[in-house]
């Protein structure tokens, strides 16, 4: 993937020449360890925040790895080592090994037991050998390009209180992520939105009394269908965005890089959809409705009365409201995955939910899936209906700057 691997725009240009796949080779490969992937990080019990960033770096390994072995895309300045003849199968085992041995250690046995498995599947030789060889080494080169990453930083957040006022104790989620290093982005903040409407506006008088309605726990409002969709994105780690890519990567006539290649953009502008956000709602640190809706009566707007036992039909998420962190995502994933379509058929979409119970929800397009992404948020009571379109248009910003910037049709002819 072109531009050389450094600064801030490390990744790859996505200018297609078709070549022959190496030996072993089949698309699925690619969603088969993505989804083992998925299950170590949701394992870890890290947070979304932590998944995002290693599976940003384990799918870049792995195009590398790949593309390394098929050569489909030009070399991306890794100087990795080139081999038509090795198992793309054993490249793309060890990649992922690598990494997630690397970022998440106390996965390990987990992890090993997996990469184990799958190797004792691949016949032994030289093809395996190689294969093994290019994933570590495609693991390595990405891990030491990720260096400056401050994803580790020790956070640092200064509760706001007076000498000697408690206030509650449980310290915000992801208050280092505005320091860390982009993907895609040129800086943190360069989508940072405008801020959240005034209290006077009717945006925020409709906001309000749509969430106070829709979105508290015991609500009469909310049908069971919305609560159905809002219990379904209660979950927020990475394999209920990769269900959807997978949807797209299992499409008849993939070619395993097209899906690496897939995968690692997605995960890419999804990690810097994260740092986006997270930069936005600290710079912005507006109340969730939570609190909002208990101090109803101090908002200067007459049309929002107080309700002092309001609660969320969902526990909310430990960082400020404003914008919306699910919308950001499925912003990101739905252009992308739009881009990668482009003309052909529209598969049908569909993922699971742990938090649901393992639940399985479909849609006929990209636009249904992201606005009811949008909704869930509000039926579960943990965002106002302006900060889900404002987190959904900073996600199409960033997934349109990965389309522009990586997915571009080869002037002389398409990959697709």
């Amino acid at each position: 993937m072109g531009h050389t691997l450094k600064g801030a725009h490390a990744l790859f240009v996505f200018v297609a020449f078709a070549v022959l796949a190496g030996p072993g080779a089949k698309a699925d490969v690619i969603t088969e360890w993505n989804a083992r992937a998925g299950r170590v990080l949701v394992g870890a019990n890290s947070g979304p925040g932590f998944a995002n960033c290693v599976r940003a770096v384990v799918q870049t390994a792995v195009y590398e790895a790949v593309n390394a072995i098929t050569r489909r895309y030009p070399e991306s300045g890794l100087g990795l080592r080139a081999s038509r003849t090795a198992s793309i199968n054993a490249a793309v085992a060890a990649a992922n090994r690598a990494v997630l041995v690397k970022q998440v250690p106390l996965q390990k046995h987990t992890i090993d037991s997996m990469y184990q498995a799958a190797i004792a599947s691949i016949a032994d030789g030289q093809a395996k050998t190689e294969g093994i060889a290019i994933g570590e080494e495609a693991a390595a080169a990405v891990i030491a390009n990720r260096a400056e990453d401050n994803w580790a930083a020790s956070e640092c957040y200064r509760p706001f209180t007076a000498p000697g006022v408690y206030v509650p104790t449980v310290i915000p989620m992801a208050t280092q992520f505005p320091k860390r290093k982009p993907w895609i982005m040129t800086s943190t903040a360069q989508f940072r939105p405008g801020p959240p409407p005034e209290f006077t506006s009717e945006i925020w008088a409709r906001d309000y009394n749509e969430i106070q309605a829709l979105g508290r726990k015991n609500s009469i409002r909310r049908s069971p269908a919305q609560t159905e969709i809002a219990l379904f994105w209660e979950e927020t780690m990475p394999p209920i965005y990769d269900g959807l890519v997978a949807s797209v990567a299992e499409m008849p006539g993939r070619e395993v890089t097209e899906n690496a290649r897939m995968f690692a953009v997605v995960a890419q502008a999804g990690d810097d959809a994260i740092i986006a956000v997270m930069e936005a709602k600290y710079h912005y640190n507006f109340w969730r409705p939570i609190t909002a809706i208990r101090n109803g009566d101090i908002d200067g707007n007459n049309t929002t009365e107080r309700d002092s036992d309001w609660s969320p039909l969902i526990s909310t998420p430990l960082h400020p409201e404003y914008p919306c962190a699910h919308c950001i995502m499925s912003g990101v994933v739905g252009t992308i995955l739009e881009a990668e379509i482009g003309d052909g058929p529209m598969p049908v979409l569909s993922t699971t939910s742990a938090a649901a119970g393992g639940a399985r929800r479909t849609w006929k397009s990209i636009k249904d899936f992201i606005q009811e992404v949008a909704n869930a948020r509000v039926y579960d009571g943990v965002h106002f209906r302006n900060s889900t379109v404002v987190g959904t248009n900073m996600g199409k910003q960033i997934g349109g700057l990965a389309v522009a910037r990586y997915l571009k049709p080869n002037p002389k002819g398409s990959d697709r």
